[in-house]
Parts: structure tokens; sequence; C-alpha cells
């Protein structure tokens, strides 16, 4: 008998077509035994492509009819909350596409229920198991760049791809930000240790009226430490070519991601003492994806330490005070 972790899929858009299908199709010490999609033809179609035994309109019909021991969630975002509660009641253990919630207040629900199930709650926070990113962790734990000054980073996207309910607040939870700068917030907080928010100040645009979502945000964060993040993202950016950046400042040296570059003053100049290794055979996004299912699966199996999502309050507390500070046109204090 298999003593893999028997994994239902619920969701079979963009995300599960191209990072969790693949990656669960193959990882070790797991077997997606179930995909459930609103869309039963899409969902059909990709489990017969995929080798998958059983299919389901809804995540309910999944727990009610198919023995899971855990489940992957990559529906749209006003989802997120009412399916990993509905899991949680089931007893069985949670990866969720981020966000958790798409309020503060939500995320404190769901871990008040992991905690009373006795199950455990994983976000999908991908960026954090990039191995240029570990190799970025391992540098800053160390010290070798002296004192954090903070981070500077944002994403580009040419065009709008948003549509659907991306586009409505109610579902998404919010525009740009919401899609390529809540992956940044927490990559920058978690790579700085989660340093307390003191105060954030934020401007939005949008170009389809107040009661749309925003296409582009301009944030700046400052943190106990005198440590200050930007983020700066648009997804209807007009130019020849999309970009992303991450930078870290620090005292004595800077780092940056796509490709990992360390500089660090040595003797008064400044050196690239960029870690080098073998060229990655997969992208960094279907390695990340790799890493992280793969941590899932460990957590499940209690073969690695678990620890509740709880830094997820702070990430959408701080998002919630952005949101305020650009509607109200004022710099709010956290």
């Amino acid at each position: 008998m298999s003593d893999d972790v028997r994994i239902g899929l619920v969701g079979a858009g963009a995300i599960a077509q191209l990072a969790h299908l693949p990656v669960l199709s193959k990882i070790k010490g797991a077997q997606l035994v179930a995909i459930a999609d609103n869309d039963e033809v899409k969902a059909r179609a990709l489990a017969e492509r995929m080798g998958i035994p059983d299919v389901f309109t809804d995540l309910e019909e999944m727990l009610e009819l198919h023995e899971v021991d855990a489940v992957v969630l990559a529906t749209p975002n006003h989802l997120h909350e009412p399916h990993v509660l509905r899991a949680l009641k089931s007893k069985v253990d949670v990866l969720c596409e981020r966000p958790l919630s798409l309020t503060s207040r939500g995320v404190e629900r769901i871990l008040a229920a992991a905690k009373q199930s006795g199950r455990k709650v994983v976000v999908g926070n991908n960026h954090r198991f990039r191995s240029d990113v570990q190799q970025l962790y391992r540098f800053l734990q160390g010290g070798e760049l002296g004192r954090l000054v903070g981070v500077r980073s944002g994403q580009y996207q040419i065009g709008s791809a948003a549509s659907g309910w991306r586009r409505r607040p109610a579902e998404a939870g919010g525009g740009a930000f919401f899609e390529h700068g809540y992956p940044l917030l927490d990559l920058a907080l978690w790579l700085t240790d989660f340093p307390e928010p003191r105060r954030v100040s934020a401007h939005m645009d949008r170009t389809r009226g107040s009661g749309s979502v925003e296409d582009a945000m301009l944030v700046h964060l400052e943190c106990a430490g005198g440590i200050s993040f930007s983020f700066d993202v648009s997804w209807s950016y007009v130019g020849q070519e999309e970009r992303w950046w991450f930078e870290v400042l620090s005292t004595r040296g800077s780092a940056r991601l796509a490709p990992l570059r360390v500089v660090k003053d040595l003797n008064g100049r400044p050196t690239d003492v960029s870690p080098r290794g073998a060229a990655a055979r997969e992208s960094a996004f279907l390695q990340s994806y790799r890493a992280e299912l793969t941590h899932f699966v460990a957590l499940v199996n209690e073969t690695t330490p678990y620890e509740a999502p709880e830094d997820q309050l702070t990430v959408m507390r701080t998002i919630e005070a952005i949101y305020k500070s650009a509607e109200d046109e004022r710099e709010i204090r956290l």
C-alpha cells in the first residue's frame, strides 16, 4: 500500500496548469488523486492528460466523496478563506495560494481554525523557496553586508493581462499591488526577519474609475530599526520590455536578484562576492514551486517542523494600511 500523501488540487486556472500540475505529477512522496474546478470539461481534460483519477466540480464534493490527506487551493482570491476553513473542518492539511484571506480578520479566523483542528496551513509564497533567495537569505543572516538599510523593488507588466475576477475588487481584493506587490512585500519582510512596520505612504493609479482596482501603485514603507521598503508596481506599463527588480541595501554592501549579485565593501572597494554555482536546470519559477510543494509534502508527513503562518497577519495588516493610505491620500501609522 502506498504511503504517498494523497493530494487534491482545487482550481484549474493558469497557476495550476503552469506550476501545480506539472510539479505535483512528478513530486516524490505525493500522489495527485483528484482535481476540482467549476469548469468540469476543463478539469476532466486536465485529469485525462495528467493521469488524475477523479474529477469534481467543487471542494465540497471532493471532501465528501474522496479521501485526501491534503489540498492545494488555487482558486480566485475571495474563495481562499472559505475554502481553507472548509478543508480544515474536514481535518485536511492545506496549501493555499496567496493571499490566505482578503482581510487580516480572515487570516485570524484561519489561524484559529487551524489550531483548533490540529491541521497545517501553508501559504503559497513561492519566492521564499527560490534557490537565489535562499542564498541571499544566508548572506543577510550572516550579517556579512553590515546593517540592513532597506529593500527597493518593483514589477512592470506590459499592457494589462488582468481580466475577469481580477478586475473586481470584491473578488480580487485589489489590483496591481495585490497581484505583484503582495509577493514583493512578503519577500522583503521575510528576508529582513519581519521588522515592525511603523508608517506607510502609498499612491495608486486607476484607469477605469474609482470603482475599479488599481493599475499601478507606488508604496513607501518605514519599519523599526530605520529599515525602509519601496514597491513600484504596474500591470498597465507601456514599454518595450517587462521588468522585475529586487535589491537589498546595507551599510557595507548590496544584493539584487534575477540573477543574484552580491557586492560587498572590501577595503574601501565594492567587490563582487556573488556565490558561484551550477546553472539552474529549470526556471526559477518552476524551481520555487517544486521546492515549495516538496516542503508542503514533508510538513504533511511530519518529517519537517511546522510553523503556523502568523507572519501573514503582519503582511495583511500592512496591505490594509497601504490601501487606506492610497484611498485617503495620506500617511498611515501602523
